[in-house]
């Protein structure tokens, strides 16, 4: 947490670079903002500051109208300090609640409910379901916000599966009837509706540096699954049962992107928004992590605003990392291309990428690589098909054929994993004199971040 002196520079500066590093209650109108609301700033009297809005929400203030905290970037604080807590809450915000039970959910973490209440009680400060409920609520918000759903498509799509439960929690959570929103949005609101593309936008934390993300992207885009432009980055998309694609269009003024985005269930809708938050890493809190790098490697000279590049799956980031061993990034590039059309599933303009079934049933005859790395896919995506794999790649290595790079690589770009140092890679190798001596271990507990910045500068 920023201390108080922090909080208010930023507030009266509106400082977009600790946008959803905090959030500002106002206690003569209970309201909470963020701290680059366009209003008038409150006295210093009547100013409480928060790490999360969920904090916020607690302590009974209800989010502002004007500055919308539901469209903030993600506060550090909602990943916890805890690997089960971390997990967990990645869990709920994919739907785990929504589509079952706290016990299933403890089920997949391999806890027992009193220690997952505990965890959450000790680092968040409330229960698992407020949690589920709080993120769904803001979610809700978002879309009456952004788009002219019917609210009715808006309960679901933000995971409760009743219009009435929707309702009450809404109203307890925000303090205003869904409708009421609707009408105050409805100059706003765009999209959505009778086959046109919904669109959001996904904000996130200055400086952000865009074009090194669109290069990396472009230079290993698979034709037919992805699309890059100088303003763009897109793909087709799927996420369980649901299909559809996205186009997000950096839009620097607003320190946001422009999501274009056309799904066939509406109930995918927000884990498919936050997947996209972390293929754009628009979470990251990039000037904290640069500080700290600047000072464990003084003669490191740094990108401003790097981010990581992710990739749409942990499975996808796997099978790429598979293909992509000891062989140059175009190689890699055209084996991906040709699996994704080979045993993809068709679109209208396109191919999805493949699921683990059309892999591991596949003798894969279009690769051109040794036998034992199409062992080790097709035994990858078997593990897949089977529903024995964890999301976790670093626990991959038990596998045969997957070695620490190959689960430290799916790692860093498939779940974001901030941590992670690819000491056996090429290019890494190739850079480590700019750390002038010191070890990289300094660089924890952002060294996937500094494996980028030790990328940027080789060609």
């Amino acid at each position: 947490m920023l201390d108080a002196a922090q909080c208010r520079q930023a507030r009266l500066a509106r400082d977009a670079r600790f946008d959803g590093r905090f959030v500002v209650g106002v206690t003569s109108t209970g309201i909470y903002c963020r701290p680059i609301c366009p209003a008038i700033p409150s006295k210093d009297t009547r100013v409480r500051y928060f790490d999360t809005p969920l904090a916020a929400a607690e302590a009974g203030f209800r989010p502002c109208l004007r500055c919308r905290p539901d469209s903030a970037p993600d506060s550090p604080a909602w990943r916890g300090t805890r690997t089960t807590l971390e997990r967990a809450l990645r869990l709920i915000d994919d739907g785990a609640l929504g589509d079952g039970s706290l016990g299933d959910l403890c089920q997949r973490l391999g806890v027992g409910e009193r220690h997952l209440r505990r965890l959450f009680h000790d680092g968040l400060g409330v229960s698992p379901k407020a949690y589920a409920q709080h993120r769904q609520c803001l979610f809700a918000k978002q879309l009456l916000h952004q788009t002219t759903l019917p609210i009715t498509d808006i309960a679901y799509a933000s995971g409760f599966r009743s219009l009435r439960r929707f309702n009450d929690a809404f109203v307890t959570r925000i303090g205003l009837a869904p409708r009421e929103l609707r009408r105050s949005a409805a100059d706003s609101a765009n999209g959505g509706q009778n086959g046109e593309p919904l669109t959001l936008w996904l904000a996130y934390r200055p400086p952000y540096a865009w074009p090194a993300l669109r290069d990396f992207h472009a230079g290993r885009a698979i034709a037919g699954l992805e699309w890059v432009g100088e303003a763009y980055y897109g793909r087709h998309i799927r996420w369980g049962g649901a299909r559809g694609s996205f186009t997000a269009e950096h839009v620097s003024q607003r320190h946001a992107f422009r999501v274009r985005l056309l799904l066939d269930d509406l109930r995918a809708l927000s884990p498919v928004v936050r997947r996209i938050r972390r293929v754009l890493d628009l979470d990251a809190d990039t000037t904290t992590i640069e500080t700290h790098l600047a000072g464990a490697f003084p003669g490191l000279a740094l990108v401003e605003g790097l981010r990581l590049p992710g990739i749409w799956s942990p499975f996808e980031a796997g099978v790429r990392a598979i293909l992509g061993q000891q062989v140059s990034t175009d190689a890699a590039r055209g084996l991906v291309t040709r699996l994704v059309e080979a045993r993809g599933e068709p679109t209208e303009h396109g191919h999805h990428f493949p699921v683990p079934e059309a892999i591991a049933d596949s003798e894969l005859d279009e690769l051109r690589m040794p036998g034992a790395r199409k062992a080790t896919l097709r035994r990858f995506a078997s593990w897949y098909a089977e529903g024995e794999a964890d999301d976790d790649p670093l626990t991959w290595t038990a596998l045969k054929g997957i070695g620490p790079w190959t689960a430290n690589y799916a790692a860093l770009r498939g779940i974001g994993a901030p941590d992670i140092w690819l000491d056996g890679d090429a290019g890494v190798r190739r850079a480590l004199p700019r750390l002038e001596g010191e070890d990289p271990a300094r660089g924890a507990p952002w060294r996937s971040y500094l494996t980028l910045q030790l990328w940027s500068s080789t060609p």
